[in-house]
């Protein structure tokens, strides 16, 4: 389920700090694209826990940006969120996946106790390039 809302940024000594006037929530980021980003997450982590919770989460109340009160200096635009995505992408769950790999390597790596879990999750983390 894709929403669009509007987001405003207040200039702030350093960065911006983003209301979501519709949700009542608020963020921050260092400069322009980072806090559309931070808005992205901070909706798409509000909605989810709405639904963890049993609520609805609320359709915007308007997608007019000319609509939305807010100060000359501040900047209102509008952020999309894809909450199935989101979910999707924040889960933590760990799930189980079955390996295939030659049986010198399997017998290596035993005896020096290697984490095969480990193992996968960094060199994957690697290849996505997504290290944090």
């Amino acid at each position: 389920m894709k929403r669009v809302y509007p987001i405003i940024l207040i200039p702030a000594e350093m960065g911006y700090v983003v209301y979501v006037p519709d949700l009542k929530i608020n963020t921050e980021g260092i400069d322009i694209p980072n806090a559309i980003e931070m808005a992205r997450d901070a909706i798409g982590l509000w909605g989810i826990t709405e639904e963890d919770c049993g609520r609805d989460i609320p359709e915007p109340m308007t997608i007019e940006i000319e609509k939305i009160e807010h100060n000359s200096d501040e900047i209102v635009t509008l952020v999309d969120v894809d909450f199935k995505e989101y979910r999707k992408a924040n889960d933590i769950r760990t799930i189980r996946k079955n390996v295939t790999i030659p049986s010198w390597l399997n017998y290596a790596a035993e005896k020096e106790g290697i984490n095969f879990s480990q193992v996968l999750q960094e060199a994957l983390k690697e290849r996505l390039q997504l290290q944090k």
